[in-house]
């Protein structure tokens, strides 16, 4: 077998031990490690939202870590499209993507060029969307505490 080229995605948004856990594991299955960061347009267009931390900031987090070969903006439309730009022949998802629609339909399309999808544990104490919620409540509970304090 040739070298493998892993490709690991993800908005990398509030950074924590789950990003962390899914790139140090996909390093340990494959020769090169492409970390793709999603940008904000497609985060927008696919989630809704913008992130907290600007891409540049996410770029320059992911590039430092020792066991990521590469770090890009991932900014086509398709994982399909960045295998065509980038040529991996393995991709990782949190298993959180297994057995569901989306992750069915992405084994079919790479089953398709010979591309192997490889699932880990999805880290669930830890995630963008807690620490997300968490930060909206600290807001609130602010402007709260701000208005409590105008009005004496």
């Amino acid at each position: 077998m040739g070298i493998r080229i892993g490709y690991a995605a993800g908005a990398f948004d509030l950074f924590h031990i789950g990003h962390v856990n899914l790139l140090r594991h996909a390093k340990t299955n494959c020769d090169v490690l492409i970390a793709g960061v999603v940008s904000d347009e497609l985060l927008l267009q696919n989630k809704g939202r913008l992130p907290v931390v600007p891409l540049v900031e996410r770029l320059e987090i992911v590039s430092s870590l020792a066991f990521v070969d590469h770090a890009v903006v991932e900014d086509l439309p398709t994982k399909r499209d960045m295998w065509e730009e980038l040529g991996f022949n393995v991709l990782f998802k949190g298993d959180d993507w297994k057995g569901s629609p989306k992750g069915d339909a992405l084994e079919r399309t790479f089953a398709e060029v010979g591309v192997e999808v490889v699932y880990f544990p999805y880290t669930v104490h830890t995630s963008s969307t807690a620490l997300r919620l968490a930060l909206d409540s600290l807001r609130r509970e602010s402007a709260h505490d701000s208005m409590m304090s105008e009005a004496n």
